[in-house]
């Protein structure tokens, strides 16, 4: 099967400086705006970030990812006001002034246009867009691939070096629309869109991607693959195997729950069961 992209990717090493990374994911509480916003001060939703954001790092994470999750039920990216953006951009200035780690924005649902305005006003270093290419059908209704338009406002800003993480067979939707493409095809179509680097996930928040899923998009593309949920002390080593890192949080959280905050020890502990498998 001949080559897609031009030559081989190795984005998650650029940004990070090393191989086999942890990076944890930043559950935003809701932001103004949204259903679930109880009225606080918009400075206790910094707070309870820059608490998540040190928890990780303190615990040996390699980066994080800043993500609007407090915000369900999630639009559509034509929907979601500026607002939103506005608050992930000062959390983002915020994080990377305080613990110089790579960063990344996710803004959902699929929002690739505001999570590069964020990257760009913040600082970070790449975006995680969950529908790339093609499209399908979401808890959102029908979301289609954001990486024509995307890319093409990425130039407008003369923001070129600000990557994008694809999935490529992306959680909480239904695939039916492009049943007659298998996960190796979709890979395909993701780098073939210039995505820098692909994402494996589980079928839905804290649901761990299959060995034969990752092996199928391994197959398809020399893009750096990374596992996108479900990643723990115990499935850690079998997923550094396959792949060059992986992103987490639910099984840092207390209670091992995603909207809870971050709990140091468990962070401690993922990251030492991730440094015995880097270690051999």
């Amino acid at each position: 099967m001949p080559p897609v992209s031009k030559e081989k990717n190795t984005t998650v090493k650029e940004i990070f400086k090393k191989n086999k990374v942890l990076i944890g994911v930043i559950h935003c509480t809701p932001f103004p705006g949204s259903p679930q916003y109880a009225g606080e001060l918009v400075t206790a939703i910094y707070d309870r970030a820059m608490r998540d954001a040190e928890a990780y790092i303190e615990g040996g994470l390699d980066g994080l990812i800043i993500e609007n999750h407090g915000d369900i039920p999630f639009l559509k990216p034509d929907e979601i006001g500026h607002e939103t953006a506005a608050y992930m951009s000062v959390i983002t200035d915020r994080v990377r002034r305080e613990f110089s780690v790579p960063l990344g924005i996710n803004v959902l649902a699929n929002a690739a246009i505001p999570a590069l305005a964020v990257a760009s006003a913040g600082g970070a270093d790449f975006i995680r867009v969950n529908q790339w290419a093609n499209a399908y059908v979401a808890n959102e209704g029908f979301v289609e691939g954001a990486a024509a338009k995307a890319l093409r406002y990425r130039a407008a800003l003369r923001a070129n070096g600000i990557k994008v993480f694809a999935d490529s067979h992306v959680k909480h939707g239904s695939h039916a629309i492009v049943a007659d493409r298998s996960i190796v095809e979709l890979t395909r179509d993701v780098a073939f869109f210039d995505a820098d680097a692909v994402i494996a996930t589980g079928h839905r928040t804290g649901d761990a991607a299959t060995v034969e899923e990752i092996d199928e998009i391994r197959s398809a593309t020399d893009l750096p693959i990374l596992v996108g949920s479900g990643a723990t002390p115990d499935n850690i080593a079998r997923i550094l195997g396959q792949t060059e890192g992986v992103i987490v949080a639910s099984a840092l959280k207390e209670g091992g729950v995603w909207w809870n905050p971050v709990e140091q020890t468990r962070v401690e502990r993922f990251v030492a069961a991730a440094d015995e498998a880097r270690g051999s």
